[in-house]
């Protein structure tokens, strides 16, 4: 076990290549936790400002849902296709309800950062689309694991 960590350590992304990472990525998968304690996976697209991640999620959603009764969650967001090019980063933490819900658009200055970075991010636009149907969650992570197997051929 402990020689896993030691590479679990030397394949993890420095700060520095954690932020970029998860600047470049559009899409998550977000596990919440079902009534039953089953698990409960979905694709989301985000933002992720230095210091939280951005989820805006459908507000009728199963996911919606299970957040409301229960916050805790875990992310995962991923890339490469062959094994020596994997890399990834799992968050967890408790999601926070910020701004209206459904999101309309009215005035809320903590999702001025976020809405600007997902808009030009996932639509390519200067200001967020509102349709009435989304809203903000935020997870400022309790706990980060990334890995990056391009780390292994250097080992």
């Amino acid at each position: 076990m402990t020689a896993i960590q030691r590479r679990g350590r030397r394949i993890m992304m420095t700060p520095a290549e954690l932020d970029a990472f998860l600047t470049e990525q559009r899409t998550c998968r977000v596990a919440t936790v079902s009534p039953d304690g089953r698990p409960h996976v979905s694709a989301l697209w985000f933002a992720w400002d230095g210091t939280s991640l951005w989820l805006y999620s459908l507000t009728r959603s199963r996911r919606w849902a299970e957040l409301r009764r229960d916050p805790r969650l875990a992310v995962v967001v991923d890339a490469g296709e062959e094994y020596g090019e994997l890399r990834g980063v799992e968050l967890s933490g408790t999601a926070e309800f910020v701004g209206e819900a459904p999101r309309t658009g009215e005035h809320c200055p903590e999702l001025a950062e976020p809405e600007a970075l997902f808009a030009r991010k996932n639509f390519g636009l200067d200001t967020m689309p509102h349709d009435g149907r989304h809203a903000w969650l935020r997870l400022t992570p309790d706990a980060v694991a990334s890995w990056d197997f391009r780390k292994l051929s250097a080992l």
